[in-house]
């Protein structure tokens, strides 16, 4: 951060926390670190070089500190990332917040360093890293309340004696809990990662009746505990079911999806049920597209040139990424930063320009109720 100028000017504070409480305080003795094919464990008392590498080494990555099942399941988040999204939730001395996703527990602890002891509410499902996190909590002196939980129902309890004043979460979610407005005072802020792409942060209403904001750069977190996966969804899975109905040779330029992060964005505002990945080779772009349920579509790069499109189940998603593509650039390609997002107890949805703008839904699903 220091090299880069990375610190948020509107927020000094978070610099000398960050000073106060150093990441390998917070990681565990074992990390992980990808291989190209899969995680290998990385020991602090084997390997202490790579693994204070993993710790501080760039402040652009996050250093996995969980794995199950051959999955990332909870991670020292990226120091960038850590600072912009408390920058967005400007907190203050005295305020009264909540975390959801307490992992290692240091951004638990950076926050109770601004906020004075025994005003940080932290809630994490998995036990054994609560308690982990409730130890390196002690050790440091940050007085935070960790709690084992579903973050998905925020804490009634804490909030019927105290309205939150700050909601911070650290997994991504593709649906804001009302939970977490209702829990939260009028006039607070409420910041999350959405749709495993985007930092969203939301202001609740005077009336507390909804909360609507902007989304404020870009942030790749690892989704909720027990949700059905990240943003390339599960397209091995899914392609087995289905042999390719329909096989075609196009013309197109698919660089964009790995390059261009706008796009990327309003696409998965635009299909909302419809994950992407893709991957480049000497050929060209490729990418595949699943609903997690019964299609996909697959691009793959030709040596002359083409892409073969193949695509199979009931819906033609190669067809839909094309419209909601289509769609973009004749709106003139908002970009990340256009976009908003209004939450009520009965529906949620993002708009770019107007808020009462209904994007059009180009796979599974139907135009939100706007009035």
């Amino acid at each position: 951060m220091e090299r880069i100028h990375g610190w948020p000017e509107s927020s000094p504070w978070i610099r000398r926390a960050v000073a106060a409480l150093p990441r390998d305080r917070f990681a565990p003795d074992r990390l992980w670190q990808w291989d190209g094919r899969a995680y290998a464990p990385v020991d602090r008392e084997t390997d202490p070089r790579q693994w204070a590498a993993l710790v501080y080494g760039n402040v652009y990555e996050a250093a996995v500190t969980q794995v199950i099942g051959g999955l990332a399941t909870s991670s020292l988040s990226c120091e960038s990332v850590v600072a912009d999204m408390l920058d967005c939730l400007d907190v203050r001395p005295g305020h009264h917040v909540l975390e959801l996703g307490t992992g290692t527990g240091r951004n638990a602890a950076l926050l109770a360093h601004r906020t004075g002891p025994g005003r940080v509410v932290s809630i994490e499902t998995d036990p054994g890293l609560a308690e982990h996190a409730r130890q390196r909590l002690k050790k440091t002196g940050s007085d935070v309340h960790v709690v084992v939980g579903d973050g998905a129902e925020g804490h009634p309890r804490a909030a019927a004696l105290e309205p939150f004043d700050r909601v911070i979460s650290t997994y991504a979610v593709d649906t804001v809990p009302w939970a977490w407005v209702e829990q939260t005072r009028p006039g607070g802020r409420i910041v999350t990662p959405w749709g495993h792409l985007g930092l969203v942060a939301l202001t609740v209403s005077e009336d507390g009746k909804s909360a609507r904001g902007h989304v404020q750069g870009l942030a790749q977190f690892m989704p909720a505990r027990g949700s059905t996966g990240g943003p390339d969804g599960d397209f091995s899975r899914v392609r087995a079911g289905r042999d390719p109905e329909h096989e075609h040779h196009a013309r197109l330029d698919l660089s964009p999806l790995r390059t261009d992060w706008h796009l990327r964005f309003a696409l998965r505002v635009l299909l909302p049920d419809v994950h992407i990945s893709s991957s480049t080779d000497a050929d060209g772009t490729n990418a595949w597209l699943n609903d997690s349920a019964s299609s996909w579509a697959a691009f793959y790069a030709q040596d002359d040139g083409t892409v073969l499109v193949c695509q199979g189940g009931p819906r033609r998603l190669a067809g839909e990424l094309e419209k909601a593509w289509t769609w973009w650039s004749a709106a003139g390609e908002p970009d990340l930063y256009d976009w908003g997002m209004t939450v009520t107890p009965e529906r949620q949805w993002m708009w770019s320009g107007e808020e009462s703008t209904s994007m059009p839904l180009f796979a599974g699903g139907t135009d939100p109720d706007v009035p």
